[in-house]
């Protein structure tokens, strides 16, 4: 309502201002008669403002007003109502204050200083309202603005709690079940399994050995092991994140490289990216890379690493 009433407000003091200049301008000089010289003048005046030509009657009027100062008063009102004429697109409220303030003072006794001082009254009072619509406005934008940032910021807060409750999940999931007593890796599927009393607890996507068919059988033939093993040990200050080592190579490893002449090698491990390199993620798994490991994401292996106690089986199929 309080919108509604503000128009209709607006639009009463444009309806009568319009009913003054309609009065001045359209009536002719028979009301406001100032002598025979100066009225083909404001005729002109008068015909440019009805042709909507706003500054062309408002140019005629300054001419008028310097050749006729003694009819400066009508030319002041006049020109005061054409600058607050709601049809003028360039309309100038303070212009037009300031052609009502000039006649009252400029001339005391005007027939017109009556006028002048309702229409001051009526500009200030419209211009009053249109500088509270404008911060109304302002006030409004800033409002859609502020719910927008809350609207992202709650669509970030909701990100960070799925991320939490998948955290959680994985920590329920070693909290349930308790820790593995069994890693099954198998090779062919890029598989690894986490195991616990026959049951699998979970299943991650691996990356092997950049030679990876077959059992390893010595040093730097980059191939991944197959058998059966224990994790020994472990790096939380790996190059790769974080290692689980398995204990290859074991006795039937160390026969076979014997037979043939060779060194076993060693250091097989189960560990993360390439420091520096985990923004990767999963990609990683797209190419076997390693040099017989077993390759997972940083996050997996932080996972797996608190599911996998030293001592824990590591069975290795092709």
């Amino acid at each position: 309502m309080g919108k509604k009433q503000s128009w209709r407000d607006q639009h009463r003091y444009f309806l009568f201002a319009c009913i003054i200049i309609t009065s001045i301008l359209i009536c002719g000089c028979s009301h406001f008669y100032e002598g025979y010289l100066t009225r083909p003048a404001f005729e002109e005046a008068n015909d440019f403002f009805s042709q909507g030509s706003y500054k062309a009657s408002l140019s005629k009027y300054e001419k008028i007003i310097l050749k006729y100062p003694e009819a400066g008063d009508r030319v002041l009102f006049a020109m005061g109502v054409i600058y607050a004429y709601p049809k003028n697109e360039q309309k100038d409220y303070q212009k037009s204050l300031e052609c009502f303030q000039k006649l009252i003072n400029d001339y005391p006794g005007s027939r017109y200083r009556q006028d002048s001082e309702v229409m001051i009254s009526l500009i200030n009072d419209v211009t009053s309202k249109d500088k509270r619509i404008i911060t109304q406005r302002t006030q409004i934008e800033t409002l859609e603005q502020d719910v927008k940032s809350k609207g992202n910021e709650i669509i970030t807060q909701q990100e960070k709690i799925e991320a939490l409750e998948q955290e959680v999940k994985s920590k329920a999931l070693a909290i349930q079940n308790g820790p593995a007593d069994k890693i099954l890796i198998e090779k062919k599927e890029r598989r690894l399994t986490l195991i616990l009393k026959d049951k699998l607890l979970k299943t991650y996507k691996i990356a092997l050995g950049g030679n990876p068919n077959g059992p390893k059988e010595r040093q730097g033939d980059n191939k991944t092991p197959e058998g059966t093993y224990v994790i020994d040990s472990r790096n939380k200050d790996s190059r790769y994140h974080l290692s689980l080592h398995i204990s290859y190579p074991n006795e039937r490893d160390r026969r076979r490289a014997k037979e043939l002449g060779v060194s076993p090698g060693g250091d097989i491990m189960i560990h993360g990216i390439k420091n520096g390199l985990s923004w990767v993620g999963d990609l990683h798994t797209e190419v076997d890379w390693t040099k017989g490991c077993i390759a997972v994401t940083d996050e997996e292996i932080e996972e797996i690493d608190k599911l996998v106690p030293n001592g824990t089986i590591v069975e290795i199929r092709p």
